[in-house]
């Protein structure tokens, strides 16, 4: 038997997630919570195996409970379920090695075949969302390769600042440079990059993993 704690800020996910679970002779509901704090102290209070909770729910996101969890040695494996993920909210969940990441668009018949997954020690992970962004970091990477070789790593420092929404002001103020020096910076990163504008130089940064 599996012991759970459902939480989502959706109470009709709520509702639905127990029913399903409910035909299963495997899984025991132990709570239901409708906030990540509220999550916490269920996962605290019952020591379930396995968190079922939401990703983008008001005060605490999945990924804080599962910080929070893993900083109080919790050994409660969390499965995130989630509509959908951004490039950053992935990285996030890679980052603290979330167990399971499940988008709620799945056939149900998956989602119980994760969190027994999840149960048993082993990793589900929502492949498209992690195949995009696993190939986004190459790209950064392969395109920050490239800068080394063009850019001085001052160079580097500045066009940052300024696809960063900075002034030449600003980013002088910040590295401790004369506002002449910075323009001439950016000058030259135009010139190497071939760009012409800071809406090019902006577009380059976010291409390539600067920003």
């Amino acid at each position: 038997m599996t012991s759970l704690v459902l939480a989502d800020d959706h109470p009709l996910i709520l509702e639905g997630l127990e029913h399903l679970l409910a035909k299963e002779t495997d899984f025991e509901v132990l709570a239901r919570c409708l906030t990540g704090k509220e999550a916490l102290s269920a996962v605290k209070r019952h020591k379930p195996d396995v968190l079922v909770t939401g990703f983008h729910m008001p005060g605490m996101t999945g990924v804080e409970v599962v910080r929070e969890l893993q900083e109080q040695g919790s050994a409660t494996r969390v499965v995130i379920l989630t509509s959908e993920l951004s490039e950053k909210e992935v990285l996030e969940c890679m980052r603290l090695r979330v167990p399971g990441v499940v988008l709620k668009s799945m056939p149900t018949h998956l989602v119980l075949q994760a969190i027994r997954k999840v149960a048993a020690g082993e990793v589900w992970m929502e492949k498209d969302s992690f195949n995009r962004t696993l190939e986004l970091l190459l790209r950064r990477e392969e395109g920050l390769q490239k800068l080394k070789v063009k850019l001085s790593e001052r160079e580097t420092e500045v066009m940052r600042l300024c696809a960063q929404g900075l002034s030449n002001k600003e980013i002088a103020g910040r590295l401790f440079l004369g506002e002449g020096t910075v323009k001439s910076h950016l000058h030259s990163v135009y010139r190497k990059l071939g760009i012409k504008s800071r809406r090019e130089l902006l577009q380059f940064a976010h291409q390539n993993g600067v920003v």
